[in-house]
């Protein structure tokens, strides 16, 4: 993967953060607080922005840290997108699965200090 591309991907996150931020507290604010569960999705739009920003900065460095790009990239999927989930149909079993999301998470900054170039 070249870091034109993973740049481009990093940038798509980050709209994609801003855009369920909004549609959260707009388009689906019935429904979340229908089930209670506004505070959730917040947490998965804070944690999905701060990583796609994350993202952006590993794919400006060159070269790109591959690992630690990948590693943020699931955590954002699993992390966010299980709370995204969790949010929006109250399955409370999908929580069992964040942690693996934050785990990646704690991976990629953990790549970062043990190989930061």
């Amino acid at each position: 993967m070249t870091s034109t591309t993973a740049f481009r991907i990093s940038a798509a996150f980050g709209f994609l953060a801003v855009a369920l931020g909004a549609f959260g507290a707009h388009g689906l604010k019935d429904v979340l607080v229908q089930n209670d569960t506004a505070p959730i999705w917040q947490t998965a739009v804070l944690y999905h922005l701060a990583h796609s920003l994350m993202l952006i900065l590993v794919a400006s460095r060159e070269p790109l840290h591959v690992w630690a790009w990948r590693l943020f990239v699931a955590g954002i999927i699993i992390f966010s997108g299980t709370l995204y989930t969790l949010a929006l149909t109250n399955v409370k079993i999908l929580g069992a699965i964040t942690p693996l999301g934050g785990v990646c998470l704690l991976t990629g900054w953990l790549a970062l200090v043990v190989k930061p170039k």
